[in-house]
């Protein structure tokens, strides 16, 4: 290192036998003292690249020491020597300086800190998001923000080597139906008039397809006003934005099947990621085998269809009802183990699950059995059971029984070690996915993804099929069951855009008016084109092995939106309202 780096010598991860006798410096925080008696102790100094002993070894030096509190910065001049008590915990664990002088860089005033710098992990949440600069401070949590950098280095590296060009887009914009609330920038010199943060650059890629530029791609913010979850930070997010020109789903599938299993091999908790091509699962298929559109597919285990053997069995939930079942081999739970699983499901798919077993003799016993017994045989082949094999099942309207399914498929996995392998990312390709479906809240027709995605079969298929019937060149990349990414095949033609958002109940008025740029702009001859945007804290999150996004995140909300540490979201002057033309009317409390 320079030395004359910050006035130090050397970090205190670098030193090591070969230095013993130099004069070094070195800076850091003061994170430990183990006070053997008035004139010895060992201090721990830890700076960003590692920790160095320093040994006290006078009476003048402790007293320095005492008068310092714990996570002070301080300046360390003194000499290496071979440590007594060597150790390889640590990469310096052969040496120690012996100090001639330590001086006080930045002083902590606080005698006690909210949490256990080593320890910060077993804090509550949210004091450790309110003190996340004391947080950051243990290199456990620092090393997922520096992994963190490194993935997106190599994403960066990897993209410019496949000839794309990093260009940024606007961060204030207009609203655009995304799919989720807008954050709303009151104009001060447009009075009434508002700016959204982009929820995606999802238009202005594809102005940059049809400006000429060919690979586009960059590390972009997003912006969406939505609640949190383990894998979704409320707020903003990144994302790997690409776009590629006079091109479609191949070309996109290629890209990323080059860019992302090396990545996750590289950095990854496990050591082995999939190979192109990943495997391709329609929409169709992945919901009737696997329950849901995100399948994990390092569990072994299907969801098959009972309705035929079951709907009319005489147990009430099934009657009139879609039935699904998952067959486990080898699984020997307990009733204690199988409530929990029954519990656990209805709590995350909000619809009950049910259970039998075919015994070591091969009788069909336990849960709803006896509603079985008559037409054993029949379920039995059904199934495919063997005997020993435990049936869960799930029962309702089709897409109800899916989702039930999909939950106990993957709870099972995660109790069945035979059907599951741990060790890998394993991606597929989730494909062919409806144009439109009927809105739950609205009961009419409306865009089951992204609006702006080319219809399989064009305008003939907007004009003669159902539009139900109408799949969609969208595609979703999922890694161990999370959603890493959707894209799609763009919708450039100015006429198929009409139409398709005519069946929305939209014209060609409507269209032209939300999103002028991007319809005149396909007037004047736009290359066909797709693209992709997988998540980048997603990605990093599953690389890093965390459950929660908010550990790969250097700053993040709570799971309320809020940040506790810088005090956000906050009232702000009455006279920066009046700037914007601004009223706040607050919703009246009850006992008002």
């Amino acid at each position: 290192m320079d030395k004359t780096m910050q006035g130090r010598t050397h970090t205190c991860g670098q030193l090591r036998l070969a230095d013993a006798g130099a004069e070094v410096k070195i800076v850091g925080w003061y994170a430990n003292l183990r006070k053997v008696s008035k004139n010895l102790g060992f201090l721990i100094l830890r700076d960003y690249y590692g920790v160095t002993q320093v040994v006290i070894e006078t009476e003048e030096m402790m007293d320095v020491v005492d008068g310092i509190n714990y996570e002070s910065t301080i300046a360390v001049t003194g000499t290496v020597r071979e440590r007594s008590n060597k150790t390889d915990t640590i990469p310096t664990g052969e040496i120690e300086v012996v100090p001639a002088k330590i001086e006080v860089l930045g002083k902590c005033i606080y005698n006690e800190l909210p949490f256990q710098i080593d320890r910060s992990k077993e804090a509550d949440e949210n004091t450790r998001l309110k003190y996340r600069y004391l947080d950051l401070r243990n290199p456990a949590v620092k090393e997922r923000i520096t992994l963190r950098s490194r993935i997106v280095a190599d994403l960066r590296a990897s993209m410019t080597a496949h000839g794309f060009m990093e260009i940024t887009t606007p961060i204030l914009t207009c609203s655009s139906p995304e799919g989720a609330r807008d954050y709303l920038v009151p104009s001060r010199n447009h009075p009434g008039k508002f700016y959204a943060l982009p929820q995606a650059p999802q238009q202005f890629k594809q102005l940059l397809m049809a400006s000429g530029f060919d690979r586009y791609f960059q590390i972009a913010p997003c912006f969406r006003d939505e609640d949190a979850r383990a894998d979704r930070s409320p707020g903003e997010f990144y994302q790997l934005d690409m776009e590629m020109a006079f091109a479609d789903q191949e070309d996109v599938f290629a890209v990323l099947e080059d860019v992302l299993p090396p990545i996750f091999a590289k950095y990854g908790v496990y050591y082995s990621a999939s190979s192109a091509p990943f495997k391709r699962i329609s929409f169709t298929d992945a919901m009737e085998q696997y329950g849901t559109d995100k399948p994990d597919l390092r569990i072994d285990l299907l969801v098959q269809d009972a309705t035929a053997c079951m709907a009319d069995c005489g147990f009430g939930p099934f009657e009139g009802q879609t039935v699904k079942a998952v067959a486990v081999s080898g699984f020997a739970g307990t009733r204690k183990v199988i409530d929990k699983l029954m519990a656990d499901t209805e709590v995350v798919s909000g619809s009950k699950a049910y259970w039998f077993r075919l015994d070591d003799k091969g009788e069909l016993v336990g849960g709803i059995s006896k509603f079985l017994q008559e037409r054993k045989a029949q379920v039995v082949e059904a199934l495919g059971l063997k005997n020993g094999d435990f049936v869960a099942l799930a029962a309702g309207k089709k897409p109800a029984a899916q989702k039930t399914a999909g939950v106990l498929r993957k709870l099972l996995g995660s109790i069945c070690p035979d059907h599951m392998k741990n060790d890998t990312y394993e991606f597929c390709w989730i494909v062919d996915f409806p144009m439109y479906e009927i809105g739950e809240e609205s009961g009419e027709l409306e865009f089951c993804h992204n609006p702006f995605s080319m219809p399989q079969g064009g305008m003939k298929a907007l004009e003669e099929q159902d539009p139900l019937s109408i799949l969609a060149y969208q595609y979703d990349l999922v890694c161990n069951g999370v959603e890493l990414s959707s894209g799609a095949v763009r919708n450039h033609d100015p006429e198929i855009m009409v139409k398709a958002f005519q069946l929305v109940g939209l014209g060609e008025d409507a269209v032209k008016s939300k999103f002028p740029a991007m319809y005149n702009a396909f007037c004047y001859g736009a290359p066909p084109h797709a693209g992709i945007a997988p998540g980048v804290d997603r990605m990093v999150m599953l690389i890093a092995g965390e459950e929660s996004i908010r550990e790969i995140i250097p700053f993040p909300m709570n799971k309320n939106a809020q940040d506790v540490m810088m005090g956000a979201p906050a009232e702000v002057e009455p006279r920066q309202l009046k700037d914007v033309h601004i009223r706040i009317e607050l919703p009246k409390k009850e006992s008002d």
